[in-house]
Formats: structure tokens, sequence, C-alpha cells
């Protein structure tokens, strides 16, 4: 999926910057034009005539050409690619990016594309882990681009840990497998309806029962879907995190009651309907006209009712045709749970994942799920970040050896 692809190659002052040119030789053979765009300290690693002779266009570091003044633009650049990778990307140019510190051509290339921005991590493993890093990849996620994880080994200080730029050849895979999941249109005038983020039950005007669900998961699901060219109606609870893809259409809701609401009025024209919410099993009876003081009113006990179970509501209202999914969380006896819950809420599948996994649940950017049909057959896959595991899911409730109506 590759050949044809114009590519940004974001290179920046690392010793990792000697994979940058097998990667562009793996980009280049894979039928990519590239363009190198270096920093200049990343001239120190590597030359600018290697990289020309690779890519078989002039590598560009400053903003115009010394001696004959030709401008090179940024915006330009930005419109051309269909990609940009920057690779390696060291502590200084990942916190340059996040924060938009636009001070070398590589930044203010990244700050003017329209395409979507691959970025691969180098760096010695106390820099990986301090806090700032941490902090400045997870506004770059949040701001939509794609971390490619940097992997554990030797490093150039002789230390071994976390802070090794992938290989290229994964940083090619990864990229290829973008542009497979995102050219597909299988999904095409197909209607889904995904429910996501918690909700939030009041007990008075400042309090309430939820949990900690972030809706990650759910949006990771609407934005593939969307991508893949399905009319997605996202449900969604009180999140933060908000659709990448400008086709879906999020409606805002709070309380258990206001989601099922806004399901049934949807359900009967949904293909697909994927309840990935973490909804609250209970609400309280009545809810405080005032904030509930606790020196005042000394309350010792509220009074829960059960909240309507949203998914078993809509498998009663199942239409022929009409393909349903759920997801369990749970944290011991999973396949059982999970084998229940679909036999229960009339699901045609359910999406298993467990908190005994490190790096699944709520909160994180990856996940780790088996997807388990209504025959009890299971498809597990492994840690993966949530627009795969999103890709991953899609694949399998759609495939009809699987999934059997």
């Amino acid at each position: 999926m590759l050949k044809g692809k114009n590519i940004i190659l974001g290179i920046s002052g690392g010793i990792a910057a000697y994979k940058s040119v097998y990667l562009l030789r793996l980009l280049v053979k894979s039928g990519c034009s590239v363009q190198v765009v270096i920093t200049p300290n990343g001239r120190q690693f590597i030359t600018p005539v290697t990289l020309s002779a690779l890519s078989g266009k002039p590598v560009i570091s400053e903003f115009f050409t010394a001696n004959t003044g030709e401008w090179h633009s940024h915006v330009d650049l930005g419109l051309w690619a269909d990609a940009m990778i920057v690779a390696p990307a060291t502590a200084s140019t990942i916190a340059k990016m996040a924060n938009g510190v636009a001070d070398n051509m590589l930044i203010t290339t990244y700050l003017s594309s329209k395409c979507p921005v691959f970025v691969a991590p180098a760096m010695d493993l106390d820099m990986m882990a301090h806090a700032s890093t941490t902090r400045n990849l997870e506004l770059l996620r949040s701001y939509g681009n794609h971390i490619i994880e940097a992997a554990e080994g030797e490093l150039a200080s002789h230390l071994s840990g976390k802070g090794r730029m992938q290989e290229p050849e994964a940083i090619v895979r990864e990229l290829d497998d973008f542009f497979t999941r995102t050219e597909k249109s299988d999904l095409t005038g197909r209607r889904i309806l995904i429910t996501a983020g918690p909700t939030h039950e009041a007990i008075d005007p400042v309090r309430f029962i939820g949990n900690s669900s972030t809706g990650k998961m759910g949006y990771a699901i609407a934005d593939e879907a969307a991508a893949r060219g399905a009319q997605v109606t996202v449900v969604s609870g009180p999140v933060a995190v908000k659709p990448q893809h400008p086709s879906v259409r999020v409606v805002p809701v709070t309380t258990a009651l206001e989601m099922l609401g806004e399901c049934e009025k949807v359900i009967k024209d949904t293909d697909i309907a994927i309840f990935a919410a973490a909804v609250a099993d209970y609400r309280p009876a009545s809810v405080a006209d005032h904030k509930i003081k606790r020196e005042e009113d000394g309350i010792e006990r509220i009074e829960l009712v059960k909240n309507p179970d949203i998914a078993a509501r809509m498998g009663q209202m199942k239409h022929t045709g009409l393909l349903t999914v759920g997801f369990a969380l749970e944290t011991d006896h999973e396949m059982e749970h999970a084998l229940a819950k679909i036999q229960r809420k009339n699901l045609d599948a359910v999406v298993l994942n467990s908190l005994r996994d490190p790096g699944a649940g709520f909160g994180t950017d990856t996940n780790k799920v088996t997807v388990i049909n209504a025959q009890g057959q299971t498809r597990p896959f492994p840690l993966e970040d949530k627009r795969k595991v999103a890709g991953d899911i899609l694949d399998t409730i759609t495939d009809n050896t699987f999934i059997k109506k």
C-alpha cells in the first residue's frame, strides 16, 4: 500500500540517525517518493549527501538555500505529503513538536502538515522515562499523532533499557499497515452505533457515581470505522477525548437513562451496534437539589436503584441484520462471564479484556482483547495501540466465517 505515497522523513539529532538511512532506502524500495527534512543537529550524525543520493531529492535543512536564496516552503511540503515520519525523534524534537516551538524547518513542516504523522522516539532510558518526555508524548498522541513505541535493548550510553528507535523494517510495516487499514472501504454505507465513555449518576449538584472510563477505546473504533467508510454515531458519556475523523457524529450524554434514550432513537436504522461504554450499574434513587453538607445533613447511606442494561435492551429491540457487540472488562473468570453476557444480552459477540493484563483497561493508549462469538469461539490479539485494536475488532466482527448470523 506504500507504492506512490509521498512521505516526509524527518531526522533529528540523535545517534539513531544512522538507522534513518536504511529506513529511507526501504521507503524508496517500497515505491515511495521521500523528501528528507533534517535538523541542523541531525546533520552532525548523517550527511545530506548520503540522504540525497538515496532519495533522489535535495535534502532540506534550512528555510532557504544560503547561496541562492531559494525558499523552502514548509506549507507546500505539508500539503504534498501523504504521511510524515520523524525518526529518530529526540527528546528535544518531541518537546518542540508537542509545544509548537517552530525554530527549525522540521518543526515548521510538522506544524503545517495535513497528513498523518508518525513519531519514533529515540533517547537514553532515563530521558525516555522522564515525566517531561512522557507528558510530551501524551500530548502528541492527544493531537492525533501516531507514536511508534521505542524498543528495549542496549543504548548508545551502553546502558540497557527502553529508548532504542524501532528498527526500520518495523516502522515501514507500521506505515504500510496504517495505509492498508485507512484505505479500506469495506464499511462504506454501513451505519454503526457506538457507545463510549462512562456515565455520571448525580448524587447532588456536585457529586456523582461514575467510573474511570476515558472513552478512548470507543472513540478509536469510531475513527477506524469512519475511515473505512461507515456512517458512525457515538453516544458518549462525559469524556475529554474527541474523534479524529471529521465525519464521526457525537451525541453527548451524562446519565445511563440519557444514553439509553439516544440509542433507542437510532437503533432501528443501525447495521452494527458496539456497546463500549462503561455504564454505571446503579444510580441514586433520588438526587439532592443542593450540595449535601457532611456536617449538617448527616447522610449515613445512599439508596441506589438499578440502571437499565443498555446492551440488553438493544438486544431485545434487535432487528434482522443488526449485529450487536458488547464489551466485558473483567477481573476474574473472564471467559465464563463473557459467554454469560452474550447469552443474557442477545449479543453476537463480546470483546473481552482483563484488568489483570498490564497495559489494558481504562485510561491506557493500548489494549489487549479477545473477541468471543456466540458459539464460544475466540480470537485473541496481543497488546496493541487502541487504534490497531479497533481495526482488529472491526475485522473480526465483520468476518462472516466468525460471526454467524
